[in-house]
């Protein structure tokens, strides 16, 4: 019998010797294992987020600055949870246009059961910034009460001066107020006619500038009849004459 031989004639192996060589394999696909572990998580991660963005964002164009929208919402929410909803839900619909195109026939004044029937479709046609602005509103928990009545809001864009004056949170122009995150913007007013041109949704104010951060329904600055933001906006988001240099601004409450 040598000496590496056990007594059944089999050859024996020395136990250091058997735990060393599981180690050795241990080491070697213990490795490889971390690293697919490890992509795996990030995998998951970059999943996870681009289902929150997708979720937040849903209708938003590829073309808007992303990160500076999701500024605009955590800057609101540390005013208010209701402001930072009304942020999230107004820039949420960023992209959307109507249909079909070069018509005013929109889900907003749909759902407000608002507008002429002749869209061949759910939607219902007419000009619909306010529409928008009083569907975000109520969206985030904004108390909304949708008729023709003075005081209340409607298709009109007028109508969200009347209610900030009804609830005392209209702000004018020159009042020393700042604008803040949810209020709605009014352009183009004219009080002895009871008129104003646009609507827009407040998502930000930088101090010195002429107008606000917006995003406005049945803008036409990209297209015909969008939601669409824009940047330090003074002026309403219209073509033609009637678009108006802001007026003041209205607060939720």
């Amino acid at each position: 019998m040598g000496a590496d031989e056990s007594p059944g004639g089999e050859a024996s192996v020395e136990p250091n010797k058997l735990r060393g060589d599981h180690f050795l394999d241990r080491r070697y696909w213990l490795g490889p294992l971390v690293i697919v572990g490890l992509i795996a998580v990030v995998v998951t991660a970059l999943t996870i987020g681009s289902s929150v963005t997708d979720s937040l964002l849903p209708a938003m164009r590829k073309s808007q600055p992303v990160n500076f929208l999701r500024e605009d919402i955590v800057k609101a929410r540390t005013i208010s949870p209701l402001r930072g909803r009304i942020v999230a839900i107004a820039e949420s619909q960023l992209g959307y246009r109507t249909s079909p195109p070069t018509t005013y026939c929109n889900k907003f004044s749909a759902y407000w059961d608002s507008g002429l029937n002749n869209c061949g479709s759910a939607n219902l046609n007419e000009e619909w910034c306010a529409d928008f602005a009083a569907w975000v509103w109520q969206r985030a928990g904004v108390k909304v009460v949708y008729r023709y009545r003075h005081g209340d809001l409607n298709s009109s864009a007028v109508s969200f001066y009347e209610w900030g004056v009804a609830h005392r949170s209209w702000h004018p122009i020159g009042s020393g107020y700042r604008p803040r995150p949810g209020d709605v913007a009014v352009y183009g007013l004219n009080v002895a006619a009871l008129f104003a041109s646009h609507d827009a949704i407040v998502i930000n104010y930088s101090p010195g500038r002429r107008g606000p951060d917006a995003v406005n329904g049945d803008g036409n600055r990209t297209g015909f009849s969008v939601v669409e933001l824009a940047r330090h906006e003074y002026r309403a988001d219209l073509h033609g004459q009637n678009a108006g240099l802001i007026s003041g601004y209205v607060s939720p409450v």
